[in-house]
């Protein structure tokens, strides 16, 4: 079965090289006039900016974290020299995505001036290269590691490396994005009544720098984190229940199979032009995405069936996996029914904007808690199973198999942000309304496509943090973590109100570099002359460095506490507060990102809803209200929601990687 890193090899080479067949299918596409070339241009300088100024800060956390590992972790020094390559591959997966990324927009734009099909086929290209770079990277990094080191520990100190670039590619974009995202709103449609993408406006680069920065090398960073985690977690489980060889080698083999079914599914999508109107555009588009998705889960079934026999014996193993797989796609459709325009709850949101904006931003928080139940429930059934198949183990193999198409699932929903580039390129290079309307339509099911990405993210998160939960245990030799006893009451009670902290500190930073960004866009409409009338043109500049100065800011301190609250219980209390901690923190962080990451979907949804011309369309009362409510949502979907499936994981991995070290300094005490 060594002949099982071979394959695992082999396959993320593929994925590499299908990355590369997709950028140049994407590259070779015209990126229409000068206009649309210098728009373009724009957003791709701002997003490396940021991103270059994101890494260089990240380095600092890293070689800090480097040197902590390397002198109290063992096996000294390959848990730290694992790391390091944990964040040199996850940063780099960010990196090729968002540079694909920034530059299909203009290329979709262009497209959708001739064809919708076409169009649509640039904007999920360019979001697959994002999933194939996230899966290839993860499984080579995972294959490397494990033929160069035997020890599961150096294989867990891969996986946190992946969690260091998340924390700050998905909490800092997250805060960048939203910045500018309610900044622009704020002052352009609210208060000037400009539409949005309207290039008189100073923060619109900004808003389009944070949909890449935020959706696509933060959400790429954040499921890479999951992928890796969900793969390690099984292969350090399976080392103790199947052995060491089949133990590591099952999650690899498994990881290369989900690979090649994605490529498959990915290349099955293959839209084709028509005529119809707004509402038939999404609606095609999505069923055009979603065929994609049934042929690689299909195939994922059949595939993983005779994988886990051969490796096995017995089709347990296949039980857990099959019930991560099927709870991770039904959580993705109760996320479209409450994110999506088609369905009531959106809908019903639409129409409470027509008695203003309070009442609309009641009844998007009443959508997003109400949404929490289902996704609970199937997470709960999908745990109940895979114990009962495959015990701890089976928790684990279950995250994998919500996990195992990525490469897919991902490409989905990295579309969505190129897709609202592309829209917003055709409205500031005034490419007319047909051609706005195209992008419009790919953009809406973007916005859905995002919302599933969201949730199962969030899901997937939720799996994984019980699968490290499971392997804390392991490491840390908790055979029980009682109630009853004092220490773990009040671990779950301080990993509960960590989910309220780090999303107060998200949120406010999002509402900080926002209130700097609406100042620095009202000076600008009120100094720079002929702005309004068109001609003059915004200083883009300044919004950019505000919100890229406001997101590194804010990063320090949810950065210490998810580092240094699991320590300093662990130092303190002992491992059993720690197995508390990680309780609260993922009841508490899995309700919340749910709540609002559908919040923040159906809000924006319904905003689109009006927009398309119903309930009074743009420029009404009703859409004002959305607007408003859109706002409220956008750092709930945006940035605390997601940051939350950070937290949870990280508090886990910190958890993991220190055990040993309670254990020693309880057991010297």
């Amino acid at each position: 079965m060594e002949s099982g890193l071979v394959w695992a090899f082999i396959a993320s080479l593929l994925a590499l090289g299908f990355v590369g067949y997709l950028s140049y299918s994407v590259l070779k596409e015209s990126e229409g006039n000068e206009k649309m070339k210098e728009i373009s241009l724009a957003i791709r300088s701002g997003a490396i900016a940021f991103l270059r100024r994101e890494y260089i800060t990240l380095g600092i956390f890293t070689a800090i974290l480097f040197i902590v590992l390397a002198i109290f972790i063992d096996p000294k020094p390959w848990v730290a020299v694992a790391y390091l390559f944990g964040t040199v591959t996850s940063a780099l997966a960010g990196y090729i995505g968002m540079a694909i990324a920034t530059r299909a927009n203009v290329r979709t734009a262009n497209a959708a001036t001739s064809s919708w099909a076409r169009a649509l086929k640039i904007a999920f290209n360019s979001g697959a290269v994002m999933g194939f770079s996230v899966v290839g990277l993860g499984l080579l990094g995972l294959v490397i590691v494990a033929f160069l080191w035997k020890d599961s520990h150096v294989w867990l100190g891969f996986a946190f490396g992946a969690s260091s670039v998340a924390l700050f590619l998905r909490a800092g974009g997250g805060i960048f994005t939203k910045s500018a995202d309610v900044g622009a709103d704020l002052v352009g449609k609210v208060e000037a009544g400009i539409p949005e993408d309207d290039p008189r406006n100073p923060a619109v680069i900004a808003d389009n720098v944070g949909d890449n920065v935020g959706d696509v090398a933060g959400m790429g960073s954040d499921l890479y984190e999951s992928y890796v985690s969900a793969i390690a977690a099984s292969m350090v489980l399976g080392v103790v229940v199947l052995g060491a060889v089949n133990g590591m080698m099952l999650p690899l083999v498994l990881g290369a199979l989900g690979i090649v079914v994605s490529i498959i599914g990915a290349l099955s999508v293959r839209p084709k032009d028509f005529k119809g109107s707004f509402e038939q555009q999404v609606a095609k588009a999505h069923a055009t995405m979603n065929t994609g998705v049934y042929v690689s889960n299909g195939l994922m079934i059949i595939a993983s069936f005779f994988i886990i026999r051969a490796f096995t014996g017995e089709l347990a193993l296949f039980g857990a996996l099959i019930s991560g797989l099927l709870a991770g796609f039904l959580i993705g459709q109760v996320t479209e029914y409450y994110t999506s325009a088609e369905h009531k709850p959106v809908k019903q949101i639409a129409e409470s904007a027509q008695t203003g904006a309070a009442v609309t931003i009641i009844e998007g928080l009443a959508t997003g808690m109400m949404s929490t139940v289902l996704p609970v429930i199937l997470v709960a059934i999908a745990t109940v199973l895979a114990y009962y198949f495959g015990g701890l183990l089976g928790i684990a193999v279950a995250a994998m198999g919500m996990l195992i198409n990525l490469g897919m699932l991902l490409a989905m929903d990295c579309y969505g942000p190129i897709a609202d580039n592309a829209a917003g390129i055709a409205e500031m290079a005034n490419l007319g309304k047909d051609v706005r309307e195209r992008c419009e339509a790919l953009d809406a099911v973007g916005n859905t496509t995002a919302a599933l990405g969201k949730g199962f993210a969030i899901a997937s998160a939720a799996l994984a943090a019980l699968a490290w939960l499971a392997v804390y245990f392991e490491v840390a030799k908790v055979d029980i973590a009682s109630l009853t006893e004092v220490p773990v009451i009040v671990g779950v009670l301080i990993g509960g109100i960590l989910t309220f902290i780090f999303s107060a500190l998200a949120m406010r930073g999002v509402s900080s570099g926002a209130d700097e960004i609406v100042k620095e866009v009202r000076r600008q409409f009120k100094e720079i002359k002929g702005l309004m009338e068109g001609e003059a043109k915004p200083d883009y500049v300044s919004c950019v460095d505000i919100a890229t100065k406001k997101a590194l800011s804010s990063m320090f301190i949810p950065g210490i506490l998810v580092i240094a609250v699991p320590l300093a219980l662990g130092f303190t209390l002992g491992p059993a507060s720690v197995a508390g901690l990680l309780v609260g923190a993922l009841l508490t962080g899995f309700l919340m990102a749910v709540m609002m990451a559908n919040s923040g979907g159906a809000w924006d949804n319904a905003k689109k809803y009006i927009e398309a011309g119903n309930l009074g369309g743009k420029g009404s009362a009703a859409h004002k209200a959305a607007v408003i409510g859109d706002t409220v949502g956008d750092p709930f979907k945006d940035t605390a929601g997601p940051s939350l499936n950070i937290l949870i994981k990280l508090v886990g991995k910190v958890a993991v990687i220190f055990g040993p070290i309670f254990i020693v300094l309880i057991t010297l005490d």
